[in-house]
């Protein structure tokens, strides 16, 4: 490289230096204390559920565009009150809490389905053309590329064309048999440990736990292998699951959600990804899908 050349380099890879040392860091949080209004979005009734469980309320974001068939089935399932009274019967350590009808597979002590249906096919992944897909640069394990759709942790496979919701904590998914076909969404799971990716493309993933995962993680675990509890009485009882739409107003719980496709979620994550404080020696340089938070809050004054 010439002389000339090279000293104009030097000077601007200088002042880039300079630039970057002169700005100071912000935290994750200080980001989101300073965010738009218009980098939050107001959780949609239509698409919430609200779980009641004698500890409190966890509030459940369902997602249509993954999975419509199997996110019907669950309003209508929600709407006729199918999960009241039954309970969570299963907690698996660092894996799931599952809950649906515990005799849902023994003749006679099924409780009915209503007019939900009672097949459906699988919905594993969908054709990720039309998918307004927020890709991380970050490296995946999983898939070639990860990142975020309308706020669900997804995957895409530009080769194959397909994209899918990823097994992060605190997703919702739908249980199933050995057939991809099983399931319809009246026997739910929502994963409390590390991430079990390895289930990805493999169930039907239909949304995510959005506030409340505290009620979940810390019920007591049931016994190995699995989890299921053998002892009823060690159930949770679930009170109620409804549709948020189909609660009055005043008993809803008002959240706003931070927008995957916002400047506000995309400088929150780097400062994730690399962090500067006096406690971190080394930034990272890298973060993971799972890692990565979508925030909630409570809808701002004014």
């Amino acid at each position: 490289m010439p002389a000339t050349r090279l000293a104009l380099a030097c000077a601007a890879l200088l002042a880039c230096t300079c630039a970057d040392a002169a700005t100071p860091y912000r935290s994750a949080q200080q980001i989101l204390d300073a965010s738009p209004a218009s980098a939050w979005r107001t959780l949609d009734p239509a698409r919430t559920l609200y779980m009641e469980l004698d500890a409190g309320r966890v509030i459940i974001e369902l997602a249509p565009e993954f999975a419509p068939e199997h996110v019907a089935n669950i309003r209508t399932l929600a709407h006729e009150r199918f999960w009241d009274g039954l309970s969570i019967y299963r907690a698996q350590d660092n894996f799931v809490v599952q809950f649906g009808d515990p005799d849902g597979e023994e003749p006679g002590k099924a409780k009915s389905l209503g007019s939900a249906r009672t097949h459906l096919p699988a919905e594993f992944h969908r054709p990720a053309a039309g998918l307004a897909f927020d890709r991380l640069p970050d490296s995946d394990g999983w898939a070639p590329e990860v990142g975020f759709v309308a706020g669900f942790p997804a995957a895409r496979d530009p080769k194959k064309g397909t994209a899918w919701l990823a097994h992060c904590y605190g997703m919702l998914g739908a249980g199933r048999n050995n057939a991809d076909d099983s399931s319809i969404g009246a026997e739910l799971y929502v994963v409390i440990g590390q991430s079990p990716r390895q289930l990805d493309d493999n169930i039907t993933v239909v949304g995510r736990v959005v506030q409340g995962m505290e009620l979940l993680s810390t019920i007591r675990r049931g016994p190995p292998p699995m989890g299921f509890y053998e002892d009823p009485a060690q159930r949770t009882q679930i009170r109620a699951i409804r549709l948020a739409s189909e609660v009055p107003e005043t008993e809803r719980t008002p959240l706003q959600v931070l927008r995957t496709d916002s400047q506000t979620f995309r400088d929150a994550t780097e400062a994730r990804r690399n962090r500067v404080d006096d406690f971190y020696k080394r930034p990272a340089g890298h973060i993971d899908l799972c890692n990565v938070p979508v925030p909630v809050r409570a809808p701002t004054k004014g």
